[in-house]
């Protein structure tokens, strides 16, 4: 009796066609885009956040002042100027970093306002005279920090160009530096200037 042979079954060749190139090529192409995509935000300056204020009527406060706590000042009192609001606090250390800023802005007869932010006003107070020339025109407190809600603050120190109008024309959060004032601010300060 002859033994059989076993039966070889002929493997039938994959399909080389698109589908099974694409599925091939499927993960490097999402790796690629991963890449692309975290690329993309490492070249953004994070202190450059969107702010859904720009463009838009200033949120109005009416906050005691840091200096004489039974007076209270309205942002309406501003109106007809353009001015800086920079929002502060004395543990803030990014605050104390920016000073000469603020102080190159006053010299050069920019009104800024400060509004000390969620902070202990005794404290304020002496961190705005351990400050030397001190900034400021004048500061508001916001103990409860909800004007600085209103305002859209997402930490300190954060600041403001508020046109004439009362218009946000501008915000920058973190400390400013002299290339930002260069780059940014005073552009926009001369035109609010016409």
């Amino acid at each position: 009796m002859a033994v059989p042979s076993p039966v070889r079954h002929r493997r039938e060749p994959t399909p080389a066609g698109a589908a099974g190139r694409w599925r091939a090529l499927l993960p490097l192409a999402l790796l690629l885009a991963l890449v692309l995509l975290l690329a993309h935000g490492l070249q953004r300056d994070p202190r450059a956040l969107p702010s859904a204020l720009v463009g838009q009527p200033a949120p109005a406060f009416e906050l005691p002042r840091l200096e004489a706590p039974d007076e209270l000042l309205a942002s309406s009192a501003l109106q007809g100027r353009p001015w800086v609001l920079n929002v502060w606090a004395s543990w803030c250390g990014p605050c104390r970093e920016e000073l000469p800023q603020l102080q190159q802005l006053a010299v050069r007869g920019v009104t800024v306002i400060g509004l000390n932010y969620k902070d202990q006003p005794a404290a304020a107070r002496d961190w705005l005279r351990g400050a030397g020339s001190a900034p400021f025109e004048t500061n508001v407190q916001d103990a409860d920090g909800r004007a600085a809600l209103d305002w859209g603050v997402s930490g300190v120190p954060e600041t403001f160009v508020i046109d004439a109008q009362g218009i946000v024309r501008w915000r920058f959060a973190g400390a400013l530096t002299p290339q930002v004032l260069q780059r940014e601010f005073w552009p926009l300060w001369k035109g609010l200037q016409r």
